[in-house]
């Protein structure tokens, strides 16, 4: 009895290893052929019975293509935790590190990114993928920060709620009012029965995708998004299109599952419907898969993603030009440095040497990154990341830009919960250089329909006038330039400014308000400080000089006279003798600093010419009303703190006009 209970359990043991090898095998084939999603839930089952010392090493190997997967579904969290469990597990394979670097640094754990990269770059040091990991590590930051100026928001007119939608192109150069994106929403397609609810695609673990339409009218706006007419949607996945310049001719990545990989398909618009694709044959090898179709502004080069074992490693971006005969010649791999061993996709091509395209080889911040390489005359390709908020940690790719390139859409599963494709409405945010401010008087109002003249070292001569309240803006054309402004009206001495648009990044709007002194009365000098009962000018006292200085130099035909007055302490005599000291001694400072003594008379009027409230000093001193006279009689008629200010109020410093001819004939 014992024998035969033994026997037993050893033929269910022997049946379960059949069991395990036979789904791993199915796993391993759908692995090989890139049915990522089916291949993972496979794997799964597989990893769940294998216990034991015995079934070590094979359950690293399991967790590794598990992480494998994960990661090609961009679930970066699932694909970190089967590397970590595969590298425990000490199967050897130190690729598990590199690939875990990668789904870190799309996690922004960059620490721990850094140190499973450091780990695979002690195995394999020459290896570029694990070195642009660490240069992708340590730029992160810089990247996230990049200055640009895009500015993007979610354009939820073409989402759906729980689906993907992605690649959005606008069919044609010439028409910016018709997009065409791809996505796997549950619709109808054109009256065709649409795709089962739940049938998902093997290497997605989605819907298949179908292409879809939507059309802006003559008032701006979007309408309804329909499932392109016509047979261009089958009963598989399609999507991912381009087209001529014209927009008559699309072609598109169509996924047969009767045939491994995708293949590029070509159909031509009839009135509003598309006739029956056909296919685009570029390799002899059908095994070869392709898709993700470019076309150059002309149509005659073709550029397309393949995993061609001759490319340099993942997905690449090659061309085929067309030839005489109308037929596509021999592909060729695009030049470094577009390529690289991780993924290159989703091209988009502009005017021949313009390519934008998708990337997770190069230097980014995680997960698929947009970037812009552009060719010079020899042929040598530069290439560019295109930063924040272009790009993300997670997957940003499928650019397209309308005719005058201000503005697109492109698509990013960024902040998604279940990695869904999203597509995002992108405007490119001109930079404004513009100068705006207000133009008063000495008493702070407006001075309407003022001049603004403003030159500057880049050419620029701009004359503006203010408005009736008396604000002006005006527009700059370029940054690096030191611009001369002058303000001016009849009546008033002119007044100008002077700055500069150097080591600007962005937009800068600057703000200078001018104030125009009157020609017909005398002016207070604020900031001019003498020391007590002294005619010594205080140190305090040069911003109120300096700007005096400025009103001359901009005024170099003017005369002024300079006075000085005292409040009513003290004798007649000492006050008058006081206030003229006062005077000659701003005088003096004026002559040191270079204006011509001809142009300068001083004055003292000791207490002689109490002030007359203004309505700005009645606004400040409730006590005091426009029209008051503060002379010794008023002063004394008030209270002894109300006196202080009085006398304060008379002790002054001002200038007025007297030519406006000098040197002038």
């Amino acid at each position: 009895m014992k024998q035969k209970v033994s026997i037993l359990i050893i033929m269910v043991l022997v049946l379960a290893s059949c069991s395990v090898k036979k789904q791993l095998a199915k796993a391993d084939l759908m692995y090989e052929s890139g049915e990522y999603y089916n291949a993972v839930n496979k794997y799964k089952k597989v990893n769940r019975r294998l216990r034991g010392k015995e079934n070590k090493r094979l359950k690293g190997e399991v967790n590794y293509k598990m992480g494998v997967c994960y990661w090609r579904l961009s679930d970066f969290t699932r694909s970190a935790k089967c590397m970590q469990t595969s590298i425990k597990m000490k199967t050897g394979n130190d690729t598990a590190y590199l690939y875990l670097g990668k789904a870190m640094l799309a996690m922004q754990k960059y620490k721990e990114a850094k140190n499973a990269f450091n780990s695979y770059m002690a195995v394999d040091p020459t290896n570029t993928e694990v070195r642009e990991g660490l240069l992708s590590v340590d730029q992160a930051s810089v990247l996230r920060k990049g200055f640009t100026r895009y500015r993007l928001e979610e354009f939820k007119h073409f989402n759906s709620r729980r689906n993907s939608d992605f690649c959005p192109m606008f069919v044609g150069m010439e028409d910016d009012n018709t997009i065409m994106f791809t996505s796997n929403r549950d619709d109808n397609t054109n009256g065709k029965k649409s795709k089962k609810k739940g049938n998902v695609n093997g290497i997605t673990g989605v819907a298949d995708n179908n292409i879809y339409t939507c059309h802006r009218n003559k008032a701006g706006k979007w309408e309804t998004v329909t499932a392109a007419g016509g047979s261009i949607n089958s009963s598989e996945d399609d999507g991912v299109t381009c087209f001529t310049r014209d927009g008559r001719t699309c072609y598109f990545t169509h996924c047969d599952a009767s045939r491994e990989g995708g293949q590029i398909f070509k159909t031509q618009r009839s009135g509003s419907e598309w006739t029956e694709p056909t296919e685009v044959k570029l390799f002899d090898d059908s095994t070869i898969t392709v898709g993700h179709p470019a076309l150059s502004e002309n149509g005659d080069r073709l550029y397309f993603v393949t995993d061609n074992h001759r490319g340099t490693g993942g997905r690449d971006i090659w061309f085929v030009d067309k030839l005489d005969d109308g037929s596509w010649g021999i592909p060729e791999e695009m030049p470094d440095p577009i390529n690289t061993t991780g993924d290159e996709m989703f091209p988009y091509v502009f005017n021949d040497t313009t390519l934008y395209f998708a990337s997770n080889g190069h230097v980014g911040m995680g997960g698929l990154d947009l970037f812009v390489a552009t060719c010079d005359t020899a042929g040598h390709w530069t290439l560019k990341n295109l930063l924040a908020p272009m790009n993300s940690p997670w997957d940003d790719f499928g650019i397209t830009f309308n005719a005058t390139r201000n503005e697109g859409f492109f698509s990013s599963n960024r902040n998604q919960r279940k990695a869904i494709d999203k597509i995002y409405h992108f405007y490119f945010d001109p930079i404004v250089y513009a100068i705006e401010g207000k133009v008063v008087d000495e008493t702070g109002q407006p001075v309407g329909e003022a001049t603004i003249r403003l030159v500057g070292d880049n050419g620029d001569i701009i004359k503006s006038r203010a408005k009736m309240d008396g604000t002006y803006s005006i527009n700059l054309t370029v940054c690096g330039a030191r611009y001369a402004m002058m303000a001016s009206k009849r009546g008033f001495l002119n007044a100008s400014h002077q700055f500069n648009t150097f080591r600007i990044e962005g937009s800068k709007v600057f703000t200078n308000d001018f104030t125009l002194v009157s020609l017909n009365k005398a002016v207070k000098m604020d900031n001019i400080f003498y020391e007590f009962g002294k005619w010594t000018l205080t140190p305090e006292s040069e911003a109120g000089l300096k700007s005096l200085m400025k009103v001359l130099t901009d005024n170099p035909n003017i005369t002024i006279e300079i006075s000085a007055h005292t409040d009513m302490v003290g004798s007649e005599e000492a006050n008058n003798e006081l206030s003229l000291k006062r005077a000659q001694s701003v005088v003096n400072w004026l002559v040191k600093a270079g204006v011509d003594p001809a142009r300068i008379t001083p004055k003292g009027y000791g207490e002689s010419k109490p002030v007359i409230v203004s309505a700005e000093l009645a606004k400040q001193y409730k006590f005091l009303k426009e029209g008051d006279e503060l002379t010794p009689d008023f002063i004394m008629s008030l209270k002894e703190e109300q006196q202080a200010i009085c006398n304060q109020i008379n002790r002054r410093t001002e200038f007025k006009v007297l030519k406006t001819t000098y040197k002038l004939y």
